[in-house]
């Protein structure tokens, strides 16, 4: 791993875009907009150059559309394809996002060694309720979850979480359906930021990553470039346990990770598992996805 920055104080990051989000409401010739709103489990911002008034009110419908999509496929609070398949430990004919998702989580759990696993869920059912979390153990595997076109399967008692995943996979799904639109500078923040173009400055997009005490840590410049942070003991579960969990039980190397890719649910994914990894199989998971860097990694 290069160019990172090392702590061996446990901190915390947050990510600011440099570029600041603007009010919704343009300065005099400014034809930057903004989109704000709230899902996947916090608010959620879109800023986009270059759009007048009237043609924002339809943007932002089809933001909104988007986002609620993801939710509806990947959400563990409301119905959804995942909680329809932890429910019955199958989904008939999943639509082609879905097995999207489920291939990249493939790749960055073998990219990984295993340390990405979605399979970890009954574990963090069993630690939030002070249930059985050794029987819950037994239940985590992913080279036992079977998906292709016809049909997604699961074992008895396995159950599924995207959470390490699904907010970057958001911010792609809304970076597709802008592109679309013809739009080339965007900043997305679903929870992990995705900038695609440029600013109004024509520079790329910087991020600072900030310790809680607003201290910098490290600096990213996007273009065409997502970034995403984990920290296993930003949110935590009952009983103290950080929200990242290793599939054997093992407790996280870092603290907190900052990692970059052309693919927002790319960095997302690699952050939360890298988490987890030792130095070299940081370095393995990046050279894995082309265009991916482990920005900061903070012990």
């Amino acid at each position: 791993m290069t160019d990172r920055t090392l702590s061996t104080r446990r901190r915390f990051l947050a990510i600011s875009a440099a570029a600041a989000m603007a009010p919704s409401a343009a300065l005099p010739g400014d034809a930057s907009r903004v989109w704000t709103g709230r899902g996947l489990g916090g608010a959620l911002s879109v800023r986009l150059d270059g759009v007048t008034p009237g043609r924002m009110q339809r943007l932002a419908a089809r933001i909104e559309a988007t986002v609620d999509r993801v939710e509806r496929q990947f959400s563990l609070y409301r119905d959804s394809d995942l909680t329809r398949l932890n429910r019955d430990g199958r989904l008939s004919h999943p639509s082609d996002d879905v097995l999207s998702l489920f291939d990249l989580a493939d790749r960055v759990h073998r990219a990984t060694g295993g340390a990405f696993d979605p399979t970890v869920q009954p574990v963090w059912a069993a630690l939030a309720r002070s249930g059985d979390v050794a029987g819950a153990r037994r239940l985590v595997g992913w080279d036992r979850v079977r998906f292709d076109p016809d049909e997604i399967r699961l074992e008895p008692g396995m159950a599924l979480t995207f959470n390490g995943i699904a907010q970057g996979w958001a911010a792609d799904r809304v970076a597709d359906a802008l592109r679309a639109e013809g739009l080339e500078n965007i900043l997305i923040d679903m929870g992990e930021i995705l900038g695609l173009g440029t600013a109004s400055t024509g520079a790329p997009w910087r991020a600072s990553i900030l310790s809680p005490h607003g201290a910098s840590v490290g600096q990213a410049r996007l273009h065409d470039l997502a970034l995403a942070t984990s920290s296993p003991l930003g949110t935590t579960i009952a009983g103290g346990a950080g929200h990242i969990l290793h599939p054997l039980g093992l407790a996280a190397v870092w603290s907190t990770v900052s990692v970059s890719a052309p693919q927002a649910a790319v960095a997302d994914a690699l952050s939360t598992a890298c988490c987890l990894l030792p130095e070299d199989g940081i370095d393995r998971a990046m050279q894995a996805f082309p265009g991916a860097r482990c920005e900061v990694a903070v012990a």
